[in-house]
């Protein structure tokens, strides 16, 4: 193995670590020396792959996003109705938390009190962008299939997004125990039926 195959690989498992151990102990703050015991290095060594704490969430937050919005742009770039492709991106992002409990964590800001501003920065830009997906979808709706949102696509893209952030944050209070995608197809069905009619 390469230095830099192995430098790559410790890198991921630290963050794996990392997210490891945002899941196992809700609620509280990681410090770099329970993390540098978990991954079995020196403190030393974790700032050898990452200079501060602040970009080993970085890193986490980065992962999110590419997995989020590569499979959100196959979703946006397929045949799919509209109101299908908005279940499809909310679903997605449910079932991303629900598999990665210790990335919920991040995403609600429960991790990050305490840490630099910039990565609360970041983590809004991330939801803006979901917002701005779902809200062209909606507008597309009109154009493509004669349908059109009951409210201004914003606010309605906006109302559905809440509706998936609310599932998150409870995810989050209830230590991981109530999953984010239960009950959510028939209240998706629900939502989404109130949310388009014919144009």
């Amino acid at each position: 193995m390469s230095d830099k195959e192995q430098k790559i690989s410790r890198r991921e498992q630290i963050l794996q670590a990392l997210a490891r151990m945002l899941e196992n102990n809700p609620g509280q703050r990681i410090t770099t020396a329970a993390l540098a015991r978990e991954v079995g290095v020196s403190e030393a060594a974790l700032y050898r792959h990452f200079p501060s704490k602040a970009r080993m969430f970085e890193g986490l937050i980065g992962f999110i996003e590419e997995t989020l919005f590569s499979r959100i742009k196959r979703i946006i770039n397929s045949d799919t109705p509209a109101t299908r492709q908005c279940e499809q991106i909310l679903t997605l992002l449910l079932a991303f938390v629900e598999k990665n409990p210790g990335m919920a964590r991040i995403l609600t800001g429960d991790a990050l009190s305490g840490e630099t501003d910039r990565l609360r920065v970041r983590i809004n830009q991330l939801f803006e962008r979901l917002e701005t997906q779902l809200k062209q979808v909606m507008r597309e709706a009109e154009l493509k299939e004669g349908l059109r949102t009951e409210i201004p696509a914003g606010s309605a893209a906006n109302l559905a997004l809440a509706a998936a952030e609310g599932r998150i944050r409870q995810f989050v209070r209830s230590e991981f125990k109530r999953r984010p995608t239960e009950h959510w197809p028939e209240q998706w069905a629900r939502l989404g039926s109130g949310l388009f009619r014919a144009a």
